[in-house]
């Protein structure tokens, strides 16, 4: 329990903060399409790279310049593409309720989450990095702290997944869809220009 709380407390506070995989979450959850496959995925991938930092790729990365620029630009391009495309949607024409899809199939869907997690580089920082070197600290212990922030992140995303979903019946109005559209351009945008302006050293 000494090196579990403090990893269930360490994971809620760097996932709470809204930013590309909860905004891509809650806008799921409202559509009411493939919530539980979205939430599944975002959350195994969290534990799976909390587990890579705890082993080491944390310490890894910061020692390779070159890899973390390659993905830093990579994820800065991809976010704003993102941050284009959900702008593009509040200009849009088409009105996208409660009933509808905030991704055309399955197969969209598992790319675009897997996208905004593995492609982001923000996420390294907090989840690999972080996290990894936090752990470490635990010692011996270390794997029981890995295991409370793996557990935060399915507590949470389940939290705004399905919270979202059983929300949406109130949030079927057309100016919803565009406010929250451009709440997530400005998240997306924000955290490509935290990103790009972000010194590693």
């Amino acid at each position: 329990m000494f090196a579990i709380i403090p990893g269930l407390l360490t994971g809620f506070s760097l996932i709470i903060a809204i930013g590309a995989q909860n905004a891509f979450v809650i806008r799921q959850g409202l559509t009411k399409k493939y919530v539980l496959l979205t939430v599944l995925i975002c959350a195994f991938s969290d534990a799976l790279l909390i587990i890579l930092g705890a082993s080491g790729l944390g310490a890894l990365i910061k020692s390779n310049a070159k890899v973390l620029e390659f993905v830093r630009w990579f994820g800065v391009t991809y976010l704003l593409w993102f941050a284009f495309k959900s702008a593009r949607s509040v200009f849009s024409k088409e009105v996208l309720n409660s009933a509808g899809e905030a991704s055309p199939n399955r197969k969209s869907v598992i790319l675009t989450v897997l996208g905004l997690t593995f492609l982001n580089p923000h996420v390294y920082l907090d989840t690999v990095i972080l996290l990894g070197s936090i752990s470490n600290q635990f010692g011996s212990d270390k794997w029981f702290f890995v295991s409370g922030a793996a557990v935060a992140s399915f507590i949470w995303f389940t939290a705004i997944g399905f919270g979202a979903k059983s929300a949406s019946r109130f949030m079927s109005r057309p100016i919803f869809w565009k406010v929250l559209d451009s709440i997530i351009a400005i998240i997306m945008l924000s955290i490509a220009t935290f990103l790009a302006l972000y010194s590693f050293s």
